[in-house]
């Protein structure tokens, strides 16, 4: 049975980000976008990274480009999260959610989720110690709503 440990990412420094390194870890994957009017979320996913990582938790943005609200380059989107939101949590190379380029884990969510395409950015997926999709959450769900899902799967 496939589960979130069965994919690869690449860093914004372009080293291999093996999602199986986050195994017992609850991960928290969104699909980011510097210049969307829910980039302010960065802030609550750092605040809920900052709180909760050293009980497991690891919060995975995967920018995406995919809704024109992407910066130009990886290193502007990753240089923009760290100055304007204190983002510390480990982000990915810009990945399309939809569509025949589509990254592989987002194909994987989605069906996993039963819910279709992404319909915009900062569509939010918390992933158990199992490796497996506990909830997907739409766009506008601010990260402080999901904070008692991650502590209920962090026991």
């Amino acid at each position: 049975m496939k589960t979130i440990y069965d994919f690869t990412e690449t860093e914004m420094n372009g080293q291999p980000l093996k999602l199986q390194d986050y195994q017992d870890k609850v991960v928290l994957i969104v699909n980011t976008a510097s210049k969307c009017g829910l980039a302010p979320q960065l802030e609550g996913l750092e605040a809920l990274y900052k709180k909760y990582k050293d009980d497991g938790l690891v919060v995975l943005g995967l920018p995406s480009n995919q809704f024109h609200q992407e910066l130009a380059t990886d290193k502007e989107a990753s240089d923009y999260c760290q100055l304007h939101y204190g983002v510390t949590f480990p982000m990915t190379k810009r990945v399309a959610v939809n569509g025949d380029d589509e990254d592989p884990l987002f194909s994987y969510l989605k069906d996993e989720s039963g819910h279709g395409n992404i319909k915009w950015n900062y569509t939010k997926f918390l992933v158990g110690k199992d490796g497996r999709l506990i909830h997907r959450y739409a766009p506008i769900t601010k990260p402080e709503k999901i904070e008692d899902a991650i502590q209920a799967a962090l026991k």
